[in-house]
């Protein structure tokens, strides 16, 4: 099926106006009926939220445009595979639920650097961890944000793709909300039935057009655009596209590199991405830990992440393989593999699978329907780049700024912030065309290979932190730093030694750059700091005893009501069905 470009409709246009007065009035009424007056109720929502609502909101934090983009886009590209990332989410979810949580509440913080202040000591751990936030912000969220998000646009309005990036940035500068956390997390609870909705309604009208499962089995390995590139294999269909762990030959996702490889950059995203300071005059930063620390009591929030974990099991069925049905309804342009074809349509030399999900909701979605759509991904994206300029500026002013000047006024940091973000998001702009060309187009592959050459330090020395008593600052600091310069050495040879980007290009890179596959690298790196810090700690003093003994008897402490609680309340149903 291949039909011709379909904009939105004047009434769609419609929809996305009437659903921004609605998100921003639900955002002024849980604005103006939240418990702000305390850092609690400002950042933690007065930690009043229930497991139902956080859950729904951990979900939406981590769905946005991109993901929806970048699955989508994935699964037309290459199959099943890219739902694996989904499946290991909901083990880790149980991690920041399970083990990670109960230490945070017991130690009383708000952020993860004042975790690291309390459980460390010391300031050079808080300024690296915001140093390693604001570079993630501007490679892997503002630049990818600023790019799914005018992906939607272009195909939506048919506009030039940098003209839609700096229309999105005027909409965000117009529409960004504050209000605390409160505001944001029922905004959130709010887009992400729309969401959830829309896109199961979108996957069972797109299965119905080309005939279920079967369908889409049988005709999905077939999806090849008209025009090829000769004597190349770019346009094929990976041999793996149905299983979602592949052999270990596989160059993209092997089994092994994944499960090993992939679960540190995990455990960072969801048990220790959060970064921002308790002032209650500083702008906030609403992400995975801080939604977790929101929750009304530690059962609500665990019960929070076995909802969000049974919530993710649905990205499979309502990105990805909507991905692979658009590949299969339009081949021609979500498939394209001819260079000069594929930028006269999504302005990439690399591809157009990118364009999928965009493409199918245009396609097959009423009139209304699609505009709601829309709606909702954008309004998601807007949220996520209001949420990264605040951070980014709070982190800029208090954790680095700060220290760079002795007594700032209010005046010299606000105003330093605001620079730094205009700074940020000129160079994420700039850095917008690497991130359209890289792992032949596919922008959920580049995060995942960016993230994974940083942050398993990071993974490393907090489960240090969380799990062995005697791991101190210095040796937390120099395994950080050591990993660090490691990944960061390679990924400053990746960009510097860029790999085909074109179809029919070969791969001249070096050996240890072509053939040293980025999950395998990444279990280097986690073990590597695991090893220094280890070293360190064990040659130098040991941490200070009261704060450490007070931090692991309180978490022992949770441990041991939760694990009372279920016995007694097996115990109980026992009795009661006895006396039945």
């Amino acid at each position: 099926m291949e039909t011709g470009v379909t904009r939105l409709s004047v009434v769609d246009i419609v929809v996305v106006a009437v659903y921004f007065v609605i998100v921003i009035a639900v955002g002024i009424y849980a604005s103006c009926t939240a418990s702000k007056g305390s850092v609690s109720g400002y950042f933690l929502a007065g930690r009043r939220m229930t497991f139902i609502t956080v859950g729904a909101s951990l979900f939406v934090s981590n769905i946005g445009s991109q993901h929806f983009i970048g699955l989508a886009g994935s699964g037309s590209a290459g199959g099943i595979g890219v739902g694996a990332w989904e499946f290991n989410a909901i083990l880790l979810l149980q991690l920041l639920g399970f083990i990670f949580v109960p230490v945070y509440i017991a130690s009383q913080i708000y952020t993860m650097p004042s975790y690291l202040n309390k459980r460390f000591g010391g300031k050079r751990l808080r300024i690296f961890f915001a140093m390693l936030s604001l570079i993630l912000y501007i490679f892997t969220k503002c630049s990818v944000d600023l790019y799914t998000g005018a992906l939607f646009i272009q195909q939506s309005l048919g506009w030039d793709l940098y003209l839609s990036i700096f229309g999105l940035i005027a909409v965000v500068a117009v529409l960004t909300i504050t209000g605390g956390l409160t505001a944001v997390i029922y905004t959130d609870t709010f887009q992400a039935v729309l969401m959830i909705f829309g896109a199961s309604a979108l996957t069972v009208k797109g299965f119905h057009d080309i005939g279920g499962f079967d369908g889409l089995w049988s005709q999905y390995p077939l999806a090849v655009a008209n025009e090829t590139v000769a004597n190349t294999s770019c346009h094929e269909v990976n041999e793996h596209w149905n299983v979602l762990l592949r052999p270990l030959s596989d160059t993209e996702m092997p089994w092994l590199g994944f499960l090993m490889g992939q679960t540190p950059g995990s455990i960072w995203y969801w048990c220790t991405d959060q970064a921002s300071n308790p002032s209650p005059s500083s702008a906030i930063i609403t992400v995975i830990v801080q939604r977790s620390l929101a929750a009304k009591s530690l059962s609500h929030a665990q019960g929070a992440t076995l909802l969000a974990g049974l919530i993710k099991t649905l990205p499979l069925f309502i990105m990805v393989m909507p991905g692979m049905i658009s590949r299969v309804l339009y081949p021609n342009e979500v498939a394209c593999s001819v260079p000069e074809k594929c930028y006269e349509i999504c302005q990439s030399y690399a591809g157009c699978s990118n364009i999928a999900y965009p493409k199918l909701v245009l396609g097959i979605m009423p009139i209304g329907a699609r505009g709601l759509m829309m709606a909702v991904m954008i309004a998601a994206l807007m949220s996520d780049l209001d949420s990264i300029f605040n951070s980014a500026s709070t982190l800029f002013t208090i954790d680095i700024y700060k220290h760079m000047r002795k007594n700032p006024s209010t005046r010299e940091l606000l105003i330093a912030g605001r620079i730094f973000v205009v700074v940020m998001t000129v160079t994420a702009i700039a850095w917008v065309p690497v991130v359209k060309e890289t792992q032949g187009g596919q922008v959920f592959l580049y995060i995942q290979e960016v993230t994974n050459y940083l942050v398993p330090p990071v993974a490393c020395v907090f489960l240090l932190a969380v799990l062995w008593p005697r791991c101190n600052e210095k040796g937390a600091f120099w395994g950080l730093m050591a990993g660090f310069l490691v990944g960061a050495v390679r990924l400053v040879l990746l960009f510097a030694f860029p790999g085909p980007d074109r179809c029919g290009d070969s791969d001249e890179r070096p050996a240890f750059l072509r053939d040293f596959q980025y999950m395998y690298f990444a279990v280097m790196l986690f073990w590597l700091t695991c090893a220094v810090s280890v070293v360190v700690s064990l040659l130098t003093d040991r941490p200070d005893h009261t704060q450490v003994r007070s931090l692991f008897l309180k978490m022992s402490t949770f441990c041991a009501i939760v694990f009372v609680s279920v016995v007694s309340h097996n115990i109980l149903d026992q009795i009661h069905e006895e006396q039945k």
